[in-house]
């Protein structure tokens, strides 16, 4: 029994915007797990106001229904419906698997964040992807509204950087057998998420053994896995190169030059077809900057201080696995502020990359001047921050 004093009900959630692998995978959990239950919420509906939900095991549909909209966003309505939804399930005793499948663009980490919220266990976390699919998705950059794949009508989200959010944050990826898919596809895979374990959909086991029945009860920390993405203690890929694909991990201990690193941004964001980290700007020394970029298009935003900019006092309420991480990289002058940036594509033109960014640094004769004449910079970033 759980905490709540209902029988327990394992939770996995089985998400990605691949649709056909994502299905694929959910049809083989349904038929590896007998008894196994699907919960979807289908936000395609939702300009006409509603989100369609259905429950169906392997034998077909058991009920569906319609959730009304949440301050007009449909993903506000998936989670006030799906918590309800599993305790019901739970109540009815017998389910050995409640899988979560969910629509196109919604990202795992909110629902997994929901469903362990309202009490349950979440044991896995999957994205399904199309091997072949992942470099165009990759290289999407029309908005998520343009496809009819957006989760609100203030969806400004993009094709690209939902997917690489989707990729990075399952630890679980199930692949789809994609006779497209080279060895190229394969490996730009590999580099992105390089601790994902990687389960063939492939085919049924009645036992309930096959890789992929089992990845879905393994387990999951949802703290863990939001630590893992954060820019301060992100997982972020390690040095590789194979196949035609690359990741270059750049580090540097001196602060960008914002002017020069402002001009320089669209040549940086082009140069790879992801690309992530933290950052530091010479006039904004005390402001651990997040870099994400996917599709051609880059977003910055300010993650908090660094922990060097913060008293003593304050460190017992940052997170240990943040204050580990600082320990990791700990300057004796500058602590924790780095640069700290990864890009990973095929063709990548690492040498050219590696001049570029070496070039938005402070040159000898302005870092020699020292913190006062860095803050006096012109903050070229202000608009891209809205400060």
């Amino acid at each position: 029994m759980s905490g709540h004093g209902r029988p327990d009900l394992p939770v996995v959630i089985v998400g990605g915007l691949h649709a056909d692998a994502r299905r694929a995978a959910v049809a083989r959990l349904l038929a590896d797990v007998p008894g196994s239950v699907v919960l979807h919420h289908d936000l395609a509906t939702a300009a006409a106001g509603t989100v369609v939900r259905t429950v169906r095991d392997a034998t077909g549909v058991l009920s569906a229904g319609e959730a009304p909209l949440v301050n007009d966003c449909a993903c506000c309505a998936l989670r006030e419906d799906l918590v309800p939804e599993l305790e019901r399930l739970a109540r009815g005793g017998g389910t050995p698997l409640a899988v979560v499948e969910l629509w196109d663009s919604v990202e795992p980490k909110a629902m997994a964040e929901v469903v362990t919220a309202g009490g349950f266990t979440v044991t896995g976390v999957i994205t399904a992807v199309d091997p072949a699919l992942v470099l165009p998705y990759l290289g999407n950059g029309d908005d998520l509204a343009e496809g009819g794949l957006a989760a609100a009508t203030t969806d400004q989200r993009t094709v690209a950087d939902t997917f690489a959010r989707q990729l990075e944050y399952a630890p679980v990826l199930a692949l789809a057998d994609s006779p497209e898919a080279d060895d190229e596809d394969r490996e730009l895979l590999a580099q992105l998420h390089p601790t994902a374990r990687r389960v063939p959909i492939g085919h049924g086991d009645p036992a309930g053994s096959s890789p992929l029945a089992r990845a879905a009860r393994a387990g999951f920390d949802v703290e863990a896995a939001a630590a893992a993405q954060h820019p301060a203690c992100a997982l972020l890929p390690a040095e590789a190169d194979a196949h035609g694909v690359a990741t270059l991990v750049w580090h540097s201990r001196r602060p960008f030059h914002p002017e020069r690193l402002y001009a320089a941004l669209e040549d940086l964001t082009c140069a790879a077809a992801r690309s992530r980290g933290r950052f530091w700007l010479a006039d904004k020394a005390d402001t651990l900057l997040h870099w994400d970029a996917a599709g051609g298009a880059l977003c910055v935003e300010s993650a908090g201080p660094w922990l060097a900019s913060l008293p003593d006092a304050a460190w017992e309420m940052v997170p240990p696995v943040r204050r580990a991480a600082a320990a990791l990289d700990w300057h004796p002058e500058h602590g924790d502020r780095c640069q700290h940036l990864v890009f990973t594509s095929p063709g990548l033109d690492r040498d050219g990359l590696e001049r570029l960014l070496e070039s938005c640094l402070l040159t000898d004769a302005e870092y020699a001047a020292g913190r006062a004449a860095w803050e006096r910079l012109p903050s070229a970033f202000d608009t891209l921050l809205e400060v």
